[in-house]
């Protein structure tokens, strides 16, 4: 017991660090943008297929806000500045896209399931959508599941 006591609290600080606020903000940023990997494998194993998932982007945003505020008022090394400087981009655009995604889909009036923007029929129960986008060439189901080619 007193070797795991050493162990933990090291010179009298726990696991022999010095903890102050930036400590914990990058020990937290640490912890955020490693959690990302458990949300991907969970998604990926629960749908039997690879998956990177919206809650990923947003780990990733976050954890590397966190690491890049510890780099700029902590550390203060340019490296590690750099590091962390610029990723916020991609994260950002993969966010939007998914949004984007997400708001083409039509919803299905008669069960609600969504369904891509091209489906001129209902996945879940076979209704025809309206609004729905064709292929090029093909006209438009409007109200009345009548097609419109104008």
């Amino acid at each position: 017991m007193h070797s795991l006591q050493h162990l933990l609290f090291h010179d009298g600080n726990f696991l022999g660090i010095e903890w102050g606020i930036w400590k914990v903000v990058g020990w937290l940023g640490n912890l955020v943008f490693f959690s990302r990997v458990f949300v991907q494998w969970y998604y990926t194993e629960r749908l039997k297929r690879v998956v990177v998932p919206v809650s990923f982007w947003w780990l990733s945003l976050a954890g590397s806000g966190l690491l890049l505020s510890y780099a700029l008022c902590y550390r203060k090394d340019s490296v590690f500045i750099f590091a962390y400087a610029f990723t916020w981009i991609p994260y950002i655009r993969n966010i939007v896209i998914q949004r984007r995604h997400e708001d083409a889909h039509l919803d299905c009036a008669k069960c609600g399931a969504a369904s891509p923007p091209t489906a001129r029929f209902c996945s879940a129960c076979g209704t025809p959508l309206t609004g729905a986008v064709p292929p090029a060439g093909m006209g438009v189901l409007t109200e009345g599941n009548k097609v419109n080619k104008g």
